[in-house]
């Protein structure tokens, strides 16, 4: 994105990042950035609910623009750091409701009464979101040590490939008993993901599981077996933690490597666009 406007251009659009209740401290709200093209972030009233949004220019922000730049990754990267921005301005005096990324209104009463009509399910999950946060957990297969060269089954009598003859039987023994240990490799790691999940839902008033991430996006040559949200109550903040560390102590869990960030915003239990009543994967009894 372009750093070179210092305002939003006319005609504008409002960019909304998240509803809040408690409007955020005026001087964390003005010292904080959302996109580098737009105005200052301000706050909207919707109802009982305040929405933090920006204006920006029409010009970069309307739908064709807005594909293009999103369809470059460091323009995408950007547009994703500046909304994490507006979102974790509007969280500074309570739960928000963080609205997908790139969500934008022609003008400041379409975008209050966009809200308004969501009022219900936005309410409701900001009680339910109200002390809480994500924690981000990503459990891998171990990484094995690479596989030696495959032979040509070569043997004593001189036959190659596989032909004929006890160097050929020999081979396809040889090439059986790899893919077996293979597999039971990746089903002893899966078992002992599916065992770090049972673990850490122990402490979580929900989770949900996000599509595993690809080997080119992680950078690993092993396996992403688990991608998982789960949510915690800030009186077990604690508690979960030191169950990950547990869980991540060396030779707890050899099959399997488990990554965890957090606290987090909890974007992942806060979609305003399904009924905040259902559980989003596994809601555990209170």
């Amino acid at each position: 994105m372009s750093t070179t406007a210092a305002g939003p251009a006319a005609p504008g659009v409002v960019c909304a990042f998240a509803v809040t209740r408690t409007p955020p401290d005026p001087a964390a709200l003005a010292a904080a950035r959302g996109h580098e093209e737009g105005g200052p972030l301000r706050v909207l009233s919707a109802g009982d609910l305040c929405l933090v949004v920006q204006d920006v220019p029409a010009a970069l922000f309307d739908a064709e623009a807005l594909t293009e730049r999103l369809n470059r990754p460091d323009d995408l990267e950007r547009c994703a750091r500046a909304h994490h921005r507006g979102v974790e301005a509007a969280a500074g005096r309570g739960p928000v409701v963080p609205l997908p990324m790139a969500t934008l209104y022609r003008g400041d009463l379409t975008a209050a009464r966009a809200v308004a009509a969501r009022q219900p399910v936005l309410v409701t999950l900001l009680d339910r979101l109200r002390d809480r946060t994500e924690w981000a957990v990503k459990v891998h297969a171990a990484e094995s040590p690479p596989e030696p060269a495959t032979d040509t089954g070569a043997g004593a009598g001189g036959g190659a490939g596989t032909g004929s003859g006890a160097g050929g039987r020999a081979y396809l023994t040889r090439i059986s008993a790899r893919r077996r240990d293979r597999q039971g490799a990746h089903d002893r790691a899966l078992a002992e993901a599916e065992a770090v999940d049972a673990e850490l839902r122990r402490y979580a008033v929900a989770a949900t599981r996000h599509r595993p991430q690809s080997e080119r996006l992680t950078g690993r040559r092993a396996p992403q077996l688990l991608n998982v949200a789960y949510l915690v109550e800030d009186a077990r903040r604690t508690a979960f933690a030191e169950a990950l560390a547990r869980l991540t102590a060396e030779g707890r869990r050899p099959a399997v490597r488990v990554d965890a960030s957090g606290p987090w915003i909890p974007y992942s239990f806060a979609r305003w666009d399904e009924d905040p009543q259902a559980a989003p994967d596994q809601e555990v009894p209170a």
